[in-house]
């Protein structure tokens, strides 16, 4: 089976967030169960940099097509290419114009998005459907798997051959955030080079704008998201961001699997990153890296201090913004703060703020990068994780594994992996962390008491870090779920002509 997985963004090459681990994580265990598997995603430069052998596969069409005319876009070339390290072929969308920029692959200097988004992601899903309609002559999928909305414009695109009668590929689409949805103004609609019926309600408009998002889920054949639970809590107005009606329509196709972990990046008996590795037998080992970590970031050197962990974008969506307010209690029962991450000017504020205020028990770090991330991971005894809503997490999977005890709120994959130290979970001995409801202050600052209470009692403690340490959620399981709805599409047949969904609220 030949699979194409659409995204823009791959570890370790070029990373904003956990898109980037899934990206490096899924297509090689897909490989593994005798998928042929390539990736297609933009030329950044962080990606043509690196990227050798490459060979010209064709030019991006223009011109007419069987329903008008091809989308109105700069001129780009599809490439076949190699990057270290990985075993699948890569192509690459180049054009000097769309994706040769310093920085962030999404936002410009000023941390905002690039004027022109709709028509470089507009770019890469075009690319992903003309593969599918034999762009490369000797190599056409049979599935196109669309990740976020960057590739969100793809299941149109094929959707509308599909329609002139073309045989097409089936295409999943997988939501790892239903939060950003890629929105550009009407008039960009016809330089998408999209049948003009699609931009109604019951195509990709959204109230009087158009969407990424909602294309790929008016148009895939499957839906997919990153957990069980989020996969629900995206059919309530709650969490659906105005697409839970659109979302409820398509839940016959609509599931969620639960994300891996790549064991050989993250993990302490392997991670070269640690000042000494450790394993589930040797996790007193682990108090090496919360000195380290301690060092690193300027807090006092206290073995008996509890030490909560950050990693992570500093936003609301992260539930960050209820940190520092509890700060003083925190810091009064002795436990300290170590924060690596990045986002609002505010909450980055808040945070410069607090380590000032409270210097030896408050480390702060604006920014992210791999090496601190691990240091954090393993040093600290508690990685903190309050989202608002999060789809799956890989924080606290991380954490799990590093016997670092996951602080997380009860949403999406949180919920789905980690089980709290209630008193019946403990002597049942399936407790792995700490989990609260309410999202606010005092609902986090009820779980961080609760951690100082079991760190009170080191043998429960223990416990708790050897069952955390010893589960596994790895990417053979999840790839053995998409393989199987892969081969449920049927293959170049024409699966996805269904009636399209009657009116819906948006």
């Amino acid at each position: 089976m030949k699979v194409l997985y659409v995204c823009s963004e791959l570890f370790p090459f070029l990373k904003t967030g956990g898109l980037a681990d899934v990206s490096a994580g899924l297509p090689p265990e897909l490989q593994a169960l005798g998928c042929d598997v390539r990736i297609l995603m933009p030329a950044f430069p962080a990606i043509s940099e690196v990227a050798h052998g490459v060979r010209q596969v064709a030019t991006l069409p223009h011109g007419n097509t069987p329903w008008g005319h091809a989308p109105v876009l700069p001129a780009a070339k599809v490439a076949l290419a190699r990057l270290p390290g990985l075993e699948l072929p890569v192509y690459l969308l180049q054009s000097a114009v769309l994706y040769e920029r310093p920085g962030n692959p999404y936002l410009g200097p000023d941390g905002k998005d690039w004027d022109d988004n709709a028509k470089r992601f507009a770019a890469l899903g075009w690319a992903g459907a003309s593969l599918g309609q034999g762009l490369d002559r000797e190599w056409t999928p049979d599935v196109i798997h669309c990740h976020d909305w960057h590739a969100g414009l793809t299941p149109a695109y094929v959707r509308a051959f599909a329609e002139a009668g073309l045989a097409t590929p089936a295409t999943v689409f997988t939501i790892h955030n239903l939060a950003y949805q890629g929105i550009f103004p009407r008039p960009l609609f016809a330089q998408l080079g999209l049948p003009s019926s699609y931009f109604s309600v019951n195509g990709l408009e959204f109230y009087g704008h158009g969407s990424f998002m909602k294309a790929a889920i008016q148009y895939a054949d499957r839906i997919t998201t990153v957990s069980p639970t989020y996969a629900k809590e995206i059919l309530l107005e709650s969490h659906g961001w105005g697409l839970e009606g659109l979302l409820r329509e398509r839940s016959g196709v609509l599931s969620g699997i639960l994300n891996g972990v790549d064991y050989h990046v993250w993990s302490p008996t392997s991670d070269a990153l640690l000042p000494t590795p450790y394993d589930v037998d040797t996790v007193a080992k682990k108090s090496i890296a919360k000195t380290a970590l301690q060092a690193d970031f300027g807090l006092e050197q206290r073995a008996d201090a509890l030490v909560f962990g950050v990693v992570s974008r500093l936003t609301e969506q992260k539930g960050l913004h209820l940190l520092p307010q509890i700060l003083s209690e925190l810091v009064q029962r002795g436990g300290q703060l170590a924060l690596l991450g990045q986002g609002g000017t505010a909450l980055e504020q808040a945070f410069v703020d607090a380590a000032i205020r409270y210097p030896g028990q408050v480390g702060v770090r604006i920014g992210y990068d791999e090496v601190t991330a691990h240091a954090v991971l393993a040093g600290a005894d508690v990685i903190l994780v309050p989202s608002a809503f999060e789809p799956c997490g890989l924080t606290q999977l991380y954490g799990l594994r590093y016997g670092t005890l996951p602080l997380v709120r009860r949403v999406g994959g949180l919920a789905d992996t980690v089980v709290d130290c209630t008193l019946e979970n403990l002597d049942a001995d399936t407790a792995t962390g700490f989990v609260f409801d309410e999202l606010s202050a005092d609902g986090l600052l009820s779980a961080i008491r609760r951690a100082f209470a079991l760190a009170r009692r080191p043998g429960e403690w223990a416990a708790v870090q050897r069952r955390g340490m010893l589960l596994r959620f790895d990417w053979p399981s999840a790839a053995q779920h998409y393989l199987a709805m892969y081969q449920s599409l049927r293959p170049g047949a024409i699966s996805h002509l269904h009636p399209l969904p009657g009116k819906h609220t948006v």
